[in-house]
């Protein structure tokens, strides 16, 4: 069975400073016999990279939220996992680390320029976009 796992986390909880504190969310995926072999090797992943890299210093806290369970990944139809809404305008930088290992660390930081992401300095590339119109909604 292949396992998602998706985790919230609470970093540097030791600093007085907020802004030297974090918070984040991050996904572990991994094919196991089963649930408990599953949240096993997510254990053993989140203390290897908490003894290896940055990812998780400091006073540090992690809380699975959800684990999704799949026998199979369809071949027709992408899924959509784990879609976060939040209120307001997005405003702060965060770190972002897509596939961090021993070798690097995978991270981007994505910054916030009227309502578009910067990466690593560089403007967001606009994958889809969707516009309302008076008769409608329009896809690009």
């Amino acid at each position: 069975m292949i396992y998602i796992g998706t985790f919230l986390h609470t970093t540097n909880q030791q600093e007085e400073s907020e802004a030297d504190r974090r918070h984040g969310e991050f996904n572990l995926l991994v094919d196991a016999e089963n649930r408990d072999a599953a949240l096993r090797l997510f254990r053993e992943r989140i203390s290897h990279f908490r003894n290896t890299s940055s990812l998780f210093e400091g006073e540090c806290r992690i809380f699975l939220s959800r684990l999704l369970e799949f026998d199979k990944i369809p071949k027709e139809k992408a899924i959509l996992t784990n879609y976060k809404s939040m209120a307001g305008d997005p405003l702060m930088p965060y770190i972002g680390c897509s596939y961090p290992s021993e070798e690097t660390d995978g991270c981007r930081i994505i910054n916030w320029n009227d309502n578009t992401p910067e990466i690593d300095g560089r403007e967001g590339q606009l994958f889809v976009k969707f516009e309302v119109h008076q008769n409608g909604v329009s896809h690009e």
